[in-house]
């Protein structure tokens, strides 16, 4: 596996690379420090696996940097690596199209099993941070009802997981072939027309799919559809993994 780590600061840009690199004798790490240098280096190589950016890169904004990775490399998965936790900086870098967030507070051993995650096929969000659910339209928690109007939910009853996405699996979703092939690749934050041209259907086609996918998600927009499997992915009851003909 070789990973592309974009990080201004030298100290955390040489400490995660040492992280990264034990996870195995077959991984090859490459740091940067600024977004000229990562565009730069994926012009040069086309055989990296994974980019790992951090959001403050000194004058570069790390979600224009998210959002020109996207659109320059859409088959390269994106983890963002952040010292923010707040819960709209999380929404916006998977609405954007990132593969994972995970905020550098979190131990070396957790951010390697989120790295296994995505080259796995998965989308990584901080188990602390699903509840971000809860917060989402049409997807109120399941305990609402219980202490109403006795202030904000409480840590424990935002992360209670919701009964659609317990020990959940692709059969009980019931969707087609396609339908999960479309998942997947709407997992990767490929745009409609992106998902087209990959499965050689129409864009109409495509709306249609992700509107099943959707619904048989019980969400209502590609951003709860991404939190939802990735709840159901770190229960270890649902895997989005699947080879696109």
């Amino acid at each position: 596996m070789k990973v592309l780590l974009v990080d201004d600061h030298p100290l955390i840009l040489s400490a995660l690379q040492t992280v990264i690199q034990s996870a195995g004798d077959d991984v090859t790490v490459v740091g940067v420090e600024t977004a000229a240098q990562a565009h730069g280096t994926l012009a040069e190589a086309d055989d990296f696996d994974l980019v790992l950016l951090d959001l403050a890169l000194g004058e570069d904004d790390g979600f224009e940097v998210l959002r020109d990775l996207r659109q320059g490399h859409p088959a390269l998965p994106v983890v963002v690596v952040s010292a923010t936790e707040r819960h709209s900086d999380v929404l916006r870098a998977v609405d954007m199209g990132a593969m994972g967030f995970v905020p550098k507070r979190t131990s070396n051993r957790e951010l390697v099993g989120a790295l296994g995650m995505v080259m796995a096929g998965g989308v990584y969000i901080p188990p602390m941070m699903l509840g971000l659910m809860s917060l989402l339209p049409g997807m109120a928690p399941a305990d609402a009802a219980e202490g109403a109007g006795d202030g904000p939910p409480t840590v424990g009853q935002l992360a209670r997981a919701e009964p659609q996405q317990v020990n959940r699996s692709m059969a009980s979703l019931g969707l087609t072939p396609r339908q999960s092939d479309v998942l997947a690749l709407l997992l990767k934050g490929l745009p409609n027309k992106l998902i087209a041209r990959e499965l050689k259907v129409s864009v109409e086609t495509v709306k249609d799919h992700v509107a099943a996918v959707l619904r048989a998600l019980g969400v209502s927009s590609r951003t709860q559809a991404v939190l939802a499997v990735s709840q159901m992915s770190q229960d270890g009851s649902y895997s989005t993994r699947r080879a696109v003909s």
